[in-house]
Order: structure tokens, then sequence, then C-alpha cells
């Protein structure tokens, strides 16, 4: 029975871990729909300068996590957690490169 118990946990946690990885490619998507006429508005060219600008605002994953959720909420975009999720990935792989 404690060998059923544990070999249930393990599945369970690799259905949550697998469950919260991001979707990067759904991130690009998302981005470049929602995000990128804005950014191409404030900087110019395809808008990706606002992340790669020397003065840019985020400075720490966490602060990435906050601008997206921040820029989401101004614009009314309806993502769920898991977007966000997918859009902070994205732009963190892209161009931030910070540890969580």
């Amino acid at each position: 029975m404690k060998h059923v118990f544990a070999i249930l946990t393990l599945i369970c946690s690799l259905l949550v871990s697998v469950s919260v990885k991001a979707d990067i490619v759904n991130g690009k998507e998302l981005h470049d729909s929602n995000c990128t006429s804005c950014h191409v508005n404030m900087q110019g060219g395809d808008g990706s300068g606002i992340y790669t600008r020397e003065n840019r605002r985020i400075d720490s994953y966490q602060g990435l996590v906050k601008q997206v959720n921040r820029c989401r909420d101004s614009l009314g975009v309806p993502w769920p957690a898991d977007h966000v999720n997918d859009v902070v990935q994205y732009l963190n792989t892209n161009y931030y490169k910070y540890t969580k």
C-alpha cells in the first residue's frame, strides 16, 4: 500500500509540473497580438526596443511578472494566469534572461 501511495504521489507531482510549464509559443502569439502595437507606438521599429533599452523599468523576474500583469490590466485583456505566465516566459527567454 505504501508503494501505491508513493507512485500516486509521484504521478501527481509530475502532472502538476507539466501543467504549470509555460508555453513560450503561445506567449509569443499572445504578445504579438496584444502587446506589439502599443510598443511600436511607444518605441518605433518592431516595438522590441522597449525590452532592450538602457533605461528599462524591469530589473527582476518578479518585476517582469508585475509589468505583464500591469499591461494586461491596463489593456483589459482577459488573460488567465497561465497566459500571463506564457507571455512572461516568452519575454524572459528572448529578452530578459532572469532566474526565478
